[in-house]
C-alpha cells in the first residue's frame, strides 16, 4: 500500500468541526489501496475536547507524536478562559474587548506568524526528515489552520524528493478573524509572502469550496482541487422529534453571527401568532458568544432558550435528528461568503428543514437548493425568514414538518475520500 503522511494539528480528543475531515479521510483511505500515517502534537492545547471521536481512530493506523511548545499555554496562566476563547476563533467584540484581550490577539497576531504552532515547525521538520527517509514515504499532506503546519510541509519539500499535499479548510489571510489580530503593516506582509510561498511550492492545494478555489488561483498557478467536508454514517439511536417547535442552532455562535432579523422575526410571531409562545423553544448547542445571549435577551427571547453548551458530536447528530429546524448562520460579509460549515452536510442527511442566513453568493446557498434541504436568505430578508418560520410552524403543528433531500451521496465521506485517493496515486 501506498504510504501517506498526514500533517494535523487537530485529532481526537479534540472536538469541534476541525477534527472531522481528516478524521474521516484516515478512515476510508485503506479502502483506496493508501495506508495513512498521522503526525500530530503530543501535548496540544485544545479548546474543545470530544472524547468519544477517539473511538472512531482505526486501531491499524500509525500516530506519530512530538511535544509541541504552545504560547496559549503561557497565556493561560492570565486568564484560561479568554485563553480558549480566542483559540477556539470567538474574538469579543472590539468595543468590548479587555486590555488582557486586546494583548492577546496584538501578540497573537505579530509575534507568532502564521499563528500560536509556530514553534511546532522546526522540531516537526527535524523529526519528519529522518521519518520520511527511514520508511519509503513519498507523498505529505499538510492540513491547516493553523496554517503554521504549512511550513512543515514546505520546508520538508525543499529538503526531500516528495509530492506535498497542503490542504485548506479555511482560507489564510482572508478568514474573517485575520483583521481582528491589529497586524503591523509588517506582520500583515509576512502573512501574505508565506501565504504565497506555501501557494506556489506545493504540488496541489486542497480547498473546500469554489470560491476559495477561486480566490486562491489569483495567487498560485498551481493546481487546485475542491474537495468540501461531508457526513458520514453514524451510529445514532433513532429518537421521536422534540415535542416543542425546536429551532436548533449547532456550532460555535460567534458574534459576528448575529442574525437581528431572526430574532426579530421570532419576536414578531411570539407576539402575533396564537400558540406560537407555546410551542417555540430555541436550542443553543455548542460555544455561544455573549453578545449574542445580550441580543436575544434585547429582543425578550430569552424565555424561549435552552442553552445546551457544548456537546460530543455523538450528542450534537442526535439532536441534529430530533430538533424540528436546524440554524446555520454565516457572517455577512465578502470573505465568508467561500465558508461552507462543515455541519452543513450532517444537517443535510438529519432529514430535518434547514433555516440558512449568510453572505449574498454564499457557496452554502448553492448546496441547500440543489439538494432541496432548506432554505436560505439574506441578512436584509426579514419577511422572508419569518414567512419560512411560519411555513415551518403550520407544517408542524400539522405534524407534516420534513423534507425530501435529493443527491446527497456525492458529499458521502467515502466518496469524497475517493476523490481524495485518486489524486493522490
Amino acid at each position: 500500500m501506498k504510504k501517506v503522511l498526514i500533517i494535523t494539528y487537530y485529532w481526537p480528543p479534540a472536538g469541534g468541526p476541525g477534527v472531522q475531515r481528516w478524521l474521516k479521510f484516515v478512515k476510508y483511505l485503506p479502502d483506496f489501496g493508501m495506508e495513512p500515517v498521522v503526525y500530530i502534537p503530543e501535548n496540544p492545547t485544545y479548546p474543545l475536547l470530544d472524547r468519544q471521536l477517539e473511538e472512531e481512530i482505526p486501531d491499524s493506523i500509525t500516530i506519530l507524536k512530538k511535544k509541541i511548545t504552545e504560547p496559549y499555554a503561557w497565556a493561560s496562566v492570565f486568564s484560561k478562559n479568554k485563553t480558549r476563547k480566542i483559540s477556539s476563533g470567538i474574538i469579543p467584540n472590539k468595543k468590548k474587548q479587555s486590555f488582557l484581550e486586546r494583548l492577546m490577539l496584538w501578540t497573537r497576531g505579530n509575534l507568532f506568524i502564521p499563528d500560536a504552532r509556530v514553534l511546532w515547525v522546526k522540531p516537526s521538520v527535524a523529526y519528519l526528515s529522518e521519518y520520511i527517509k527511514e520508511n519509503g514515504i513519498d507523498t505529505v499532506i499538510t492540513t491547516g489552520p493553523p496554517h503554521s503546519l504549512h511550513l512543515i510541509g514546505l520546508a520538508l519539500k525543499k529538503k526531500q524528493h516528495i509530492k506535498w499535499v497542503a490542504d485548506f479548510r479555511d482560507p489564510w489571510t482572508t478568514i474573517g478573524y485575520h483583521k481582528a489580530l491589529k497586524l503591523s503593516g509588517y506582520a500583515a506582509k509576512k502573512h501574505k509572502d508565506l501565504e504565497r510561498e506555501v501557494m506556489q511550492e506545493a504540488d496541489f492545494l486542497l480547498v473546500t469550496s469554489q470560491t476559495t478555489k477561486k480566490e486562491f488561483e489569483a495567487i498560485t498557478t498551481k493546481p487546485i482541487h475542491v474537495i468540501t467536508n461531508g457526513y458520514d454514517v453514524e451510529k445514532v439511536v433513532k429518537e421521536p422529534l422534540d415535542e416543542k417547535f425546536t429551532l436548533a442552532h449547532i456550532g460555535s455562535f460567534l458574534s459576528e453571527r448575529n442574525p437581528r432579523i431572526l430574532w426579530k422575526a421570532l419576536s414578531e410571531l411570539v407576539k402575533e401568532e396564537p400558540g406560537f409562545k407555546e410551542h417555540f423553544q430555541l436550542k443553543l448547542i455548542g460555544a455561544t458568544s455573549q453578545e449574542i445571549m445580550e441580543t436575544i435577551d434585547e429582543f425578550k427571547l430569552a424565555p424561549y432558550v435552552n442553552n445546551l453548551g457544548y456537546v460530543s458530536h455523538q450528542e450534537a447528530v442526535q439532536h441534529q435528528r430530533k430538533s424540528q429546524v436546524l440554524l446555520l448562520i454565516e457572517i455577512d460579509s465578502e470573505e465568508t461568503k467561500s465558508i461552507i460549515p462543515g455541519k452543513l452536510f450532517e444537517y443535510m442527511v438529519s432529514e430535518r428543514p434547514i433555516l440558512a442566513i449568510g453572505p449574498e453568493e454564499a457557496d452554502f446557498a448553492g448546496i441547500l437548493k440543489q439538494t432541496n434541504t432548506g432554505v436560505f436568505a439574506l441578512y436584509e430578508e426579514k419577511d422572508l425568514v419569518k414567512e419560512t418560520l411560519l411555513k415551518y410552524y403550520k407544517a408542524y403543528l400539522e405534524q407534516n414538518l420534513k423534507v425530501y433531500p435529493v443527491g446527497l451521496q456525492q458529499y458521502s465521506r467515502k466518496n469524497l475520500t475517493k476523490q481524495l485517493a485518486d489524486l493522490l496515486k
